[in-house]
């Protein structure tokens, strides 16, 4: 009998445990963001067809990210004349490769993909070299201030751990 109620109480507490700790996780993913940006391709083979949320605009892309969320280093929502958007800063190394990027491939657009989804593309009119990439999003501008938020702390998370494995 004692055994049995052992045997019990110790199946509880492993359960609370299990549940306790997959609460945890599934609480840090849905708070993680991860922005990775595409080049659209001019070539069919290889390439991803991808579709804007809102606009319906279909856009194919070479499969690989050109910037990913280990080139940004911060995101901030920006007010400019033609509305709210994005501003993405980028580490001096990616700035370099967005440069070289975006001077090759004037006429085509650099397309940004958050956790899997796309949901913007920014015509390349000319080199960009700020360091800074501004971006408009197909999302509603009330789920701007989260989306940087979690863009900002998953961005932390990724520098602490690059810095910390050195």
């Amino acid at each position: 009998m004692i055994n049995t109620r052992r045997f019990i109480l110790f199946g509880l507490v492993g359960l609370l445990l299990m549940s306790a700790g997959c609460q945890t996780r599934s609480d840090e993913l849905e708070h993680t963001s991860v922005a990775r940006f595409m080049i659209e391709s001019d070539s069919t083979k290889g390439a991803i067809q991808v579709v804007l949320p809102i606009s319906r605009v279909s856009l194919r892309v070479a499969p690989k990210p050109v910037i990913t969320e280990f080139d940004i280093r911060r995101v901030v929502e920006a007010e400019v004349a033609m509305g709210r958007c994005l501003l993405f800063q980028l580490s001096p190394a990616a700035n370099r490769d967005l440069y070289r990027l975006t001077a090759s491939n004037i006429g085509r657009r650099l397309v940004v993909v958050i956790n899997g989804e796309t949901l913007g593309a920014r015509m390349i009119d000319r080199p960009l070299e700020a360091g800074t990439l501004f971006i408009f999003l197909e999302v509603p501008d009330a789920s701007l201030p989260d989306l940087v938020e979690n863009l900002n702390a998953t961005t932390m998370k990724i520098q602490e751990e690059v810095e910390r494995r050195g």
